[in-house]
């Protein structure tokens, strides 16, 4: 295999860690920029580490960016166009596909423009005008976040109220406590159905072949009960580009290429009998999502990266069944409490009573030989299962996390069970699943 030279760059926190921890065991040299202060000690130990990102461009093969935001700003879509202008091989967006992310509105002009069904939508900059809108026009909606807040994950609301009620008295609270921070928002009606996220990987020119199909876990507690947190585990599968894919990512093929996306985009979408509505998109990898996917790909997953940056028309050996992964996070998350963070989590031992197959790094370093909680976030882990069936990648998964000892650490333990559960039936029973 020929070995390659790979620079992530973690322009604001870090987030790539196990995809370059990865990347370098099957050989490869790599390099790890981290930007936020507090996340540099993540990936010690494991991952060589260089403190200024623009010296090494010209060493490197292949530059990864493993987010939109440049500190509080979005950006890395700017600079990876800046990048691929001057010769580089990169892994990343364009300002107009970092804007599918921080601006929802524009994001759902994009899908309509290209003849994708959307939900009913509405932009607001003004507490008072989106309370007026349900006021108007009641139904439960979903209130989502615009521009760098929407970092903070459990201000995502979700509507119960067919008058749309709650969501007024929520617009209400996040007026007083958000305001100053919260610079707009946008409402969708809500939708009932089966959440899917459809993954494609395009390089520069084209969709990869294989599609990955991915149905994540937000909230904190089994039963989706709780606060909304970044992502507390995954379930997903690969196919072809079914008609899931076609009708939603495959629409905007041209785009992109026109644009010169390079890397992983996802389509979260509400399915139902009725049709595919989506909701938002992740114009980058997705966490954990990146560490299941790897584990699921079984050809080398530097090789595909380098094909995928390079325009090679990758073609990747992925996992035929199903496949798990579970966060295992520590006090206080999903909230910000250094004094909890301090007397309950850092610099933890992570140990493991037997092996670490399916062991992914997130918020994890190593010193001494000994691997250890890093950063601030108290989000050491993701443990990962494949298996012919959803169950039996389960099992394997919670078998691996068993083995898994560390203080106060939780997760949850139903990851995967609303595939089982009905939500693989009811998408095979409407026709989205087939070739």
């Amino acid at each position: 295999m020929d070995t390659h030279n790979f620079l992530f760059v973690s322009a604001d926190a870090a987030l790539i860690t196990d995809l370059a921890w990865q990347v370098h065991r099957e050989g490869h040299d790599v390099k790890y920029y981290i930007e936020a202060e507090r996340d540099r000690e993540i990936g010690t130990g494991f991952v060589p580490k260089t403190e200024d990102w623009r010296a090494e461009v010209e060493w490197a093969d292949v530059i990864v960016f493993d987010d939109i935001w440049v500190g509080s700003s979005v950006g890395t879509g700017a600079l990876a166009a800046e990048l691929r202008e001057a010769g580089q091989a990169v892994i990343g967006g364009t300002p107009n596909t970092d804007r599918l992310e921080d601006d929802r509105g524009y994001a759902m002009d994009v899908l309509e423009d290209h003849g994708v069904t959307t939900v009913e939508h509405h932009s607001f900059r003004d507490f008072e005008a989106g309370i007026q809108h349900v006021r108007d026009h009641p139904a439960p909606y979903v209130i989502k976040p615009l521009g760098e807040v929407q970092n903070v994950k459990r201000l995502l609301y979700v509507g119960r109220e067919d008058d749309g009620s709650d969501v007024i008295d929520v617009l209400q609270a996040y007026k007083t406590a958000w305001g100053h921070r919260m610079k707009g928002f946008q409402l969708q009606r809500r939708v009932e159905g089966v959440e899917v996220a459809i993954c494609g990987f395009f390089d520069g020119e084209r969709f990869v072949d294989r599609v990955n199909f991915n149905f994540e876990h937000k909230k904190l507690f089994p039963g989706n009960i709780g606060p909304s947190t970044g992502e507390m585990g995954t379930s997903m599968f690969w196919a072809g580009k079914n008609r899931l894919f076609r009708e939603t990512l495959g629409k905007l093929e041209d785009w992109l290429a026109a644009e010169g996306y390079v890397g992983s985009i996802d389509l979260n979408c509400i399915v139902n009998e009725n049709g595919i509505y989506p909701l938002e998109f992740t114009p980058r990898f997705g966490y954990p999502t990146i560490a299941l996917q790897e584990e699921s790909i079984e050809s080398s997953t530097g090789e595909f990266f380098y094909a995928l940056a390079h325009g090679n028309d990758p073609e990747p050996t992925v996992h035929r069944g199903y496949q798990v992964a579970v966060r295992i996070v520590l006090p206080p998350f999903p909230f910000d409490d250094e004094q909890t963070y301090d007397e309950n989590s850092r610099n933890a031992a992570v140990v493991f009573e037997v092996g670490r197959e399916g062991i992914h790094l997130e918020d994890t370093k190593r010193v001494d030989g000994q691997w250890r909680v890093a950063g601030e976030s108290g989000m050491p882990l993701v443990v990962t299962g494949k298996g012919e069936t959803m169950q039996a990648a389960r099992q394997q998964a919670y078998e691996r996390v068993d083995h898994v000892l560390m203080p106060n650490m939780y997760y949850r333990d139903d990851i995967g069970e609303r595939w089982i559960d009905g939500d693989g039936d009811r998408l095979q029973a409407w026709g989205y699943l087939g070739p």
